[in-house]
């Protein structure tokens, strides 16, 4: 058993690795969409008096996360991936991630926020996010800050925390070009 597990240990840690330089490549060539999920919190959810604009109402960044943002934006500088605009999501803990990674203070896009749990709503989120991802067409990346949940509605992929999902529009929905891992 204890081979097993570590055969298929070692069988992922390449490809992940290869998920990783590949996603690189692409944002040092620029032009793209990256989906990046917050980076690391201090609890699981949200407290029942959870207030958007209260970020002590919020599980927030812990001491990890905020060496982890630290870190995802060093990464974009090292390896010269330009960034030109940065949406996140309103929630504490995204704009933080963005604050905290590139130096500046993010477009606040609502649309990022948790997905609603009533899905007229949350069709038009999918649906503002998709448009806002259609309408660029910059040489430098567009940094979308969101959650979990959002990603996965958008990709099909459950992306770690400060993780980069590389995206394109692909018919009704998005192709996952690469990802990035921090």
């Amino acid at each position: 058993m204890i081979r097993f597990a570590l055969a298929l240990f070692l069988l992922v840690i390449p490809a992940s690795a290869h998920a990783t330089d590949a996603g690189w490549a692409l944002l040092r060539d620029g032009g793209h969409v990256v989906l990046l999920r917050n980076a690391m919190v201090t609890g699981a959810t949200d407290p029942a008096n959870f207030d958007i604009a209260n970020c002590s109402t919020q599980i927030n960044l812990s001491a990890r996360g905020k060496q982890q943002a630290s870190k995802i934006g060093a990464l974009f500088a090292a390896r010269a991936a330009p960034v030109s605009r940065v949406l996140s999501s309103r929630y504490c803990r995204c704009v933080d991630t963005a604050r905290i990674a590139f130096e500046a203070e993010p477009e606040l896009f609502a649309p990022l926020d948790l997905l609603s749990t009533d899905e007229t709503a949350k069709a038009a989120q999918i649906a503002a996010i998709m448009k806002e991802i259609r309408a660029y067409s910059g040489s430098d990346n567009l940094v979308m800050v969101t959650h979990l949940e959002d990603i996965v509605a958008l990709t099909g992929i459950s992306p770690r925390e400060g993780e980069a999902v590389v995206v394109e529009p692909q018919g009704e929905g998005l192709r996952v070009l690469g990802r990035v891992t921090f």
